[in-house]
């Protein structure tokens, strides 16, 4: 049984490298004359120069477009035109014009084994054909060119979201041949990059681009490589009118109630309520186009949570001049509870004044009493009596005077009209809003 197979399957083999033999020979037989010679005793398995020194392959890259740029995923989708250049010396001819040949003979020659590094989906566009390009020179040059559409990753910081920059790369590395073989440069430097200046992207605008020549380093040897940089601005306009102007309006909305009767109860909660659970609203609809988890905290975020701070004090804010208007319903009795606290001060006053004096002839009786000792030595019962007798007026003392410290703190802190409270938030909140606006926007748009 296994004899059988073995012996099917070298069958199938004998056939498929027949019927390939016959593919290429076909082909080579519509061939003109001088393509027919350049193929004659051609493997394209060899690299050109093999045991002779590295092919030096040059590249040019012309962006078409970069359709998407994607936070969420951190990457970008980009339709470029790949050219490569290199020259193989048994593809020379005589002649001074150049052989255009289809896309498809692409097949029968060698060429690099280029590819994108940071690839996630790639494809070759194929509408009608495949978009590939050969262009033989007489000197044996060879160009190479694709149409390709990727999908690249780009790693993004988003610290200062939407006030940031972003660099993107776009690698092109060597699969197989190293160093040793294969070597990759731009054929004009900057300039091998074209159709940047058309570009019209969302919601960046590119700053800078240039290029770059280094090795990829792996385990298997080291690899050449080609570096496309390029920095991209996000444009804030659209965020400025999307976000941060609602989020400033609402807590603008936030400060009426400071103008609002605070017997006004519905009113008053209301608009804080609401404005709570609108920003709230604002805040989660700002992060629908950012990672789900990240371990960033944006810009955005940072002025999102200033904004929530001063609606959420507004609401804290009526709650306690309320709950001060609860304890002393009529303002014209603040003069009263200020008349009220100086009597009791008045009588705490009299009452140290009382002890300290108890005191202080607690004193005088026990210098006269250490004085009528050279005449009179009093009995141990009786300075036992006096020093047990001033040592509890003594304590006594400090302690009432702790006890007048915590109420005058008491004292100061007690608000005479809850309606000053109203009066200062007008002030207080629109001042500090605008201090840390200040500070906010100097930060992230300068350092």
């Amino acid at each position: 049984m296994h004899l059988c197979c073995s012996v099917g399957s070298l069958l199938l083999l004998l056939f498929i490298s027949r019927s390939m033999d016959g593919s290429v020979a076909s082909t080579e037989e519509i061939l003109p004359p001088t393509i027919q010679k350049l193929m004659k005793g051609y493997n394209k398995y060899l690299r050109p120069f093999f045991g002779n020194g590295p092919v030096t392959v040059g590249m040019s890259l012309d962006i078409a477009s970069i359709d998407t740029i994607s936070e969420i995923n951190m990457d970008y989708t980009a339709t470029i035109f790949l050219r490569q250049r290199w020259t193989d010396e048994r593809l020379c001819f005589d002649g001074n014009k150049s052989l255009s040949l289809d896309g498809r003979l692409v097949e029968l020659l060698w060429v690099p084994d280029t590819f994108i590094v940071d690839s996630k989906k790639s494809f070759l566009h194929d509408i009608t054909v495949e978009n590939r390009l050969i262009r033989i020179f007489p000197n044996g040059t060879v160009l190479y060119a694709l149409r390709i559409t990727t999908t690249v990753a780009c790693s993004m910081d988003l610290t200062k979201y939407p006030m940031d920059r972003q660099t993107c790369t776009l690698q092109l590395e060597s699969w197989g041949y190293n160093v040793k073989d294969v070597v990759f440069h731009w054929t004009r430097g900057n300039q091998s990059v074209s159709g940047l200046d058309h570009l019209q992207l969302a919601q960046y605008t590119l700053e800078d681009h240039y290029t770059s020549e280094s090795e990829a380093v792996y385990e298997t040897g080291n690899y050449p490589k080609l570096i496309f940089h390029f920095k991209l601005k996000r444009s804030i306009l659209y965020f400025i009118l999307e976000t941060y102007v609602p989020s400033s309006a609402l807590v603008v909305l936030s400060w009426v109630s400071f103008w609002i009767s605070q017997s006004s109860v519905p009113a008053r909660i209301c608009i804080g309520v609401t404005t709570v659970l609108t920003m709230t609203t604002l805040m989660m609809g700002a992060r629908t186009s950012l990672p789900n988890a990240n371990c960033f905290i944006k810009a955005i975020d940072v002025y999102l949570g200033i904004c929530f701070s001063f609606i959420f004090g507004a609401l804290i804010e009526y709650a306690v001049a309320h709950f001060c208007t609860l304890h002393q319903p009529n303002a014209a009795n603040a003069y009263m509870y200020g008349q009220e606290m100086q009597e009791r001060e008045d009588e705490m006053n009299g009452i140290v004044t009382s002890i300290g004096s108890r005191a202080l002839r607690a004193r005088k009786r026990e210098e006269m009493l250490s004085r009528m000792g050279s005449t009179s030595n009093p009995t141990p019962s009786e300075s036992k009596e006096d020093i047990n007798s001033s040592q509890p007026q003594t304590r006594c003392t400090k302690c009432m005077s702790t006890a007048r410290q915590i109420v005058r703190c008491l004292y100061c802190c007690k608000v005479e009209n809850p309606h000053y409270i109203d009066n200062y938030s007008r002030l207080t909140f629109p001042l500090s809003f605008i201090f840390i606006n200040l500070l906010y926007w100097t930060y992230y748009l300068y350092f």
